[in-house]
């Protein structure tokens, strides 16, 4: 394969470069305003990945894998439990729990996260769950208390449901029959649209990480949609896999993070009336809009893991006109002053060596510097997008030129965008009541 310098700058900057071109609607806005009427409290998490105390010893197994995932364990549980903390004074009405709840479907994984949840169920936050490509049928689910991983026992798709069933599948106002997708009530005048998105029937001898909405699983959510909006109910969504791309060519170069064919499943949805859909599995806190031909307008909120850094999670109030989204991050947690430093650190070694070994996989012919300068960006990229409202400081664009002026050419910062509207911190999102 051959590149020139213009081609591989090219390159490049589809992994930086956002485009110009997504529409943003006329009343958006991003200071707070006012709230009026009824209000919901509704707050989101993603993406956990949580592991057993049970399944997690000090080991030569668990060393391995930490390194392999630049996760720290025992910091992810403190982390969960500062943000079950807090999200009890927060009190919200719901908590959206979008997928990727264990490390890899371990049956004692999720025994043991359900009971962390109890104590904010009990306090009257109704808690509502999807499963996640880390969830169901992982057919090699493990412990890590060894000198080797060991087998442990997963669960099936039947037992998530049953495991469940006082997060949402007890009281779903309709299920699909073709997955674990369901409907329920919030309120009387909101449903909640949970999409069963990932494909563990197809698992043989791992997950798989890509996702899709079963042809009947979107039959069945458009019959429910167009009841919404004969009764003037506002529907909310939910799903693991993104719905609307967050990046440039996001389905080009991480196709597996998005539903297949997701241009077509985001219209549908749009023009059949939903607003606002709630995922995760990116890793990324970004907030993204589609706007179909007809004019309709959808947005994609996602969230990312609690299980790196950023660690953040939603809190979020939705009324009659709005839904105001309040990002927050877990930036402390107890007996570690350099949390949030050293897990920075570990996130950009592992994309550090991700981003290498895409380009070596891609075969570009670049020099050893050169080939440095183009990991630098990618880096320093994907670090900001992480935590949302990426905008380039002055290494970043220092890092562009230099990459650029490698290649012979200049790189104009101006003229790109480096996040698609609208922002991913905190937002006020305008909705009309009614046509969700």
């Amino acid at each position: 394969m051959n590149y020139s310098s213009g081609s591989i700058l090219a390159v490049v900057f589809l992994f930086i470069s956002f485009s110009l071109s997504a529409q943003v609607p006329d009343e958006y806005y991003s200071i707070a305003r006012g709230k009026s009427g009824a209000e919901l409290k509704i707050a989101v998490i993603t993406d956990i990945h949580f592991l057993s105390p049970r399944l997690a010893g000090e080991s030569e197994a668990l060393y391995a894998f930490e390194k392999s995932t630049g996760r720290n364990v025992t910091d992810q549980h403190k982390v969960l439990d500062k943000m079950l903390g807090d999200l009890v004074k927060e009190n919200p009405d719901i908590l959206l729990v979008s997928g990727d709840i264990t490390n890899h479907g371990e049956r004692q994984s999720h025994l043991d996260f359900i009971e962390k949840l109890r104590p904010l169920q009990k306090r009257g936050t109704r808690i509502f769950v999807i499963p996640g490509n880390h969830d169901i049928n992982i057919p090699d689910a493990k412990a890590y208390t060894d000198v080797k991983a060991t087998p442990v026992e997963n669960i099936s798709k039947e037992e998530f449901a049953k495991l469940y069933r006082s997060f949402g599948y007890g009281d779903a106002l309709k299920k699909d029959s073709a997955s674990l997708s369901y409907l329920a009530a919030v309120d009387e005048d909101t449903w909640l649209l949970c999409f069963d998105s990932s494909r563990y029937d197809e698992y043989t001898t791992g997950s798989i990480t890509g996702g899709r909405i079963r042809p009947q699983t979107m039959e069945w959510a458009l019959s429910l949609l167009q009841k919404a909006k004969e009764k003037g109910i506002r529907v909310i969504g939910m799903m693991h896999h993104g719905l609307v791309e967050h990046m440039a060519y996001q389905s080009a170069f991480f196709p597996d993070y998005l539903v297949d064919d997701w241009e077509k499943n985001a219209d549908i949805l749009a023009d059949a009336g939903l607003k606002v859909i709630f995922t995760g599995h990116f890793h990324s806190n970004d907030i993204t809009l589609r706007t179909t031909p007809k004019g309709n307008t959808i947005y994609d909120i996602e969230t990312s893991s609690l299980a790196q850094y950023p660690f953040a999670w939603r809190m979020m109030i939705l009324d009659e006109c709005n839904l105001s989204v309040d990002t927050r991050f877990v930036d402390k947690i107890p007996g570690h002053a350099a949390f949030e430093e050293e897990s920075r650190q570990r996130l950009e070694m592992i994309t550090r060596r991700v981003a290498k070994g895409k380009l070596i996989a891609m075969g570009m012919p670049l020099p050893a510097t050169t080939m440095e300068a183009f990991t630098d960006v990618i880096v320093k990229l994907y670090m900001m997008h992480v935590r949302g409202d990426e905008k380039p400081d002055q290494e970043m664009e220092r890092a562009i030129r230099m990459f650029a002026s490698l290649l012979g050419d200049e790189a104009e910062i101006d003229e790109f965008t480096f996040d698609f509207p609208p922002g991913d911190i905190n937002v006020v999102i305008p909705l009309k009541k009614g046509v969700m």
